[in-house]
């Protein structure tokens, strides 16, 4: 069967700069920080006490009150998103079928925040308080279902787990739906919401995140820097909308891209440190390239992974190295967490709209705290400042913990 175009139509996002991808371009592109004390809970007994938290976002700007009222924050930043992803494509009112519309995207933990709060109702209150929404406001599938339901989308409707690389898995997926004619239009993306105190915890005992930058935490998130000493949790959903090329092109969609190829691939190696060299990584990187039908020489931008981790950043270096030669050196890299953290499931859909936003202004945004060089880092990250860029083609990647990677090519 031959394959059908993929075409990027809308964009909706709230990252830790706020709700909408005005605000977050604008901040991407003046190269600043989200990271600050956590504002959400009493951290001050933790190992560390800063975030990427999302402040300003009132849920019911996006969903009736007795729905919020029921669903976990993550379920919340799902249908927001999606709203906002809708609109901007301008499929606010039916334009396909809706059972050809489906819904795939990828959140790592899921309602974490009502699963805690019911552990507690049962432990302090016992068996007769625990929520009788608890069991669908927590599962990691609900919130595809929600907006499923909330938009009258039938199509394929999923949600991707894969650690830190769900959404991007879950773009591929998407993707590949519209694709092979299982679907003609679908949401997708991803949201996260576990800076709360057990998400924090979680990822401190593991050691895990920065604790070195406490009272400039600012500073705290520097990928492919020297200094760095850990990830920085972030919180936040973005969603696309894929439709199929030509039907976007009929009905005079806005295009932001062609959503060209995906690859992914396994470590088999180790449950949270990366394999050497990065083969995993490459072996996702390659078969991305080659499913878009590009030459290694085409790709002109990557948005990499960069986690601000002891072992993520040179090992992704080295994977880049190895997949690319000499062209590596030539390639700007950014990394979109030195800005918001690390949104865990959401991070790959965040960094994709990131950027399609930047590229839309003509630009790359920059890979902020590039302040002491490292050796093993030492390809063009974009250091600290935006830089104009005209691009045909990029790669977007994301590893996960279990050795889970996916990438993603997107065209001009």
């Amino acid at each position: 069967m031959e394959q059908r175009k993929v075409a990027i139509t809308g964009i909706g996002c709230i990252t830790p700069f706020g709700v909408g991808k005005a605000v977050f371009t604008e901040n991407l592109l003046a190269g600043k920080s989200s990271i600050r004390k956590i504002r959400t809970f009493d951290a001050s007994g933790f190992d560390t006490d800063i975030a990427a938290e999302v402040i300003d976002f009132n849920p019911g700007d996006f969903w009736d009150a007795k729905s919020v009222k029921h669903h976990d924050r993550v379920s919340h930043l799902a249908i927001a998103t999606a709203r906002m992803a809708l609109k901007d494509a301008g499929l606010e009112s039916p334009a396909y079928d809706p059972a050809k519309f489906g819904v795939v995207m990828g959140t790592g933990i899921g309602g974490l925040t009502i699963l805690c709060r019911d552990h507690k109702n049962l432990l302090e209150l016992g068996p007769g308080r625990v929520s009788p929404f608890y069991i669908p406001a927590s599962i990691v599938n609900m919130p595809a279902g929600l907006i499923s339901i909330e938009f009258g989308l039938k199509g394929p409707n999923y949600v991707c787990v894969s650690a830190c690389a769900s959404s991007t898995h879950a773009i591929g997926l998407a993707m590949e739906h519209i694709r092979y004619g299982r679907a003609d239009a679908m949401v997708t993306g991803g949201a996260e919401a576990a800076v709360i105190p057990l998400g924090l915890a979680g990822f401190t005992a593991m050691r895990a995140l920065s604790t070195g930058f406490r009272d400039t935490p600012e500073k705290a998130s520097r990928p492919f820097d020297k200094l760095r000493d850990g990830f920085v949790m972030g919180e936040g959903g973005a969603m696309l909308i894929l439709e199929e090329m030509d039907a976007a092109k009929k009905r005079g969609a806005k295009i932001y891209g062609e959503l060209a190829g995906y690859g992914l691939s396994a470590d088999a190696h180790h449950i949270t440190a990366p394999s050497p060299q990065g083969e995993g990584a490459q072996i996702a990187m390659r078969m991305a390239v080659n499913d878009a039908g590009l030459k290694f020489e085409d790709i002109d931008h990557i948005n990499a992974h960069g986690t601000s981790t002891p072992y993520n950043d040179p090992t992704e270096t080295e994977a880049i190295k190895i997949v690319f030669g000499e062209r590596a050196r030539q390639i700007p890299i950014n990394s979109t967490k030195s800005m918001i953290g690390h949104m865990l499931g959401a991070s790959g859909a965040a960094e994709m709209a990131a950027a399609m936003l930047c590229a839309e202004k003509g630009m790359v945004h920059p890979t902020i705290n590039q302040e002491v060089p490292d050796p093993e880092c030492d390809l063009d990250y974009v250091p600290n400042v935006a830089r104009k860029y005209i691009w045909k083609a990029m790669l977007l990647n994301s590893f996960g913990f279990g050795g889970q990677n996916a990438c993603l090519v997107v065209k001009r």
